[in-house]
């Protein structure tokens, strides 16, 4: 690109970033709502670094039972989202669940917490402790809040991070199974039935439990996990090939 285009872009840029900011003055705010309605403009614009320094400077001013108090806080939280800082957005939002948990933003608040708790598990494999913090969080929105139209949304979320603990259990199952240590093993395909039964990876934790009982000639237990494997998925092609058919029934001989 020429030079005389690459300064006349920079240019371009900088005036840019000057007309989004040139209007957003913390100190020239002497009035709350003033601040609160600046504040908002800036969060309606994505101009995320302006809207938390305003809405954070509100919740540190505004006396702690004003009106505009809740909504500060929850205003806050989404502008943290906006930055993905995930666990500042939660702290926020959950200030408003705390200080305001009669406001009409307070479910909405306590699903955001529990959603931005669910950003900071990235991946399965990692360590779950946000993930178990969103579910706690989410369920404790739908307790608090059985009447809220979030209910749904929450229950969805609450069901992917609880697929994603089952995933992380049946991996570590699978890290000893692996390496022929069939006894922890079959601990965690076991939990991964006890804690996560509806979750899709449940019927390849029951057939790996299977193949483990069999690998140290737990032939009652293989066949107690079978059984209950041809119950849960009659039409499944791989527990037929791990477990068989299912064994005839006697019938009793008609006098």
């Amino acid at each position: 690109m020429p030079v005389n285009s690459i300064a006349r872009t920079v240019a371009v840029i900088m005036i840019a970033l000057t007309a989004c900011r040139a209007d957003f003055e913390l100190k020239s705010f002497t009035q709350d709502t003033d601040l609160y309605q600046a504040a908002l403009r800036e969060l309606q614009h994505r101009h995320w670094d302006n809207a938390v320094a305003g809405f954070e400077r509100l919740t540190i001013e505004l006396p702690a039972r004003d009106t505009l108090m809740p909504l500060a806080f929850y205003h806050l939280g989404k502008a943290r989202q906006g930055k993905k800082e995930w666990l500042l957005a939660a702290q926020a939002f959950t200030r408003v669940t705390e200080s305001f948990p009669d406001d009409t933003l307070a479910d909405d608040a306590l699903y955001e917490a529990g959603v931005s708790y669910g950003r900071l598990w990235r991946k399965p494999e990692l360590d779950a402790q946000y993930g178990e913090t969103a579910i706690s969080t989410l369920r404790m929105m739908q307790g608090m809040y059985p009447n809220s139209p979030l209910n749904d949304d929450a229950q969805r979320e609450i069901d992917r991070l609880t697929n994603w603990l089952g995933t992380k259990t049946y991996e570590t199952g699978m890290f000893y199974m692996r390496r022929k240590a069939y006894d922890p093993a079959i601990i965690y395909f076991k939990d991964v039935l006890r804690l996560y039964p509806t979750a899709p990876i449940a019927r390849e934790a029951g057939i790996k439990l299977v193949e483990a009982y069999t690998e140290i000639n737990y032939r009652e237990e293989a066949q107690e996990q079978c059984a209950s494997l041809r119950q849960s998925y009659p039409s499944s092609a791989e527990v037929r090939e791990v477990c068989g058919n299912a064994p005839a029934t006697a019938q009793t001989p008609t006098p």
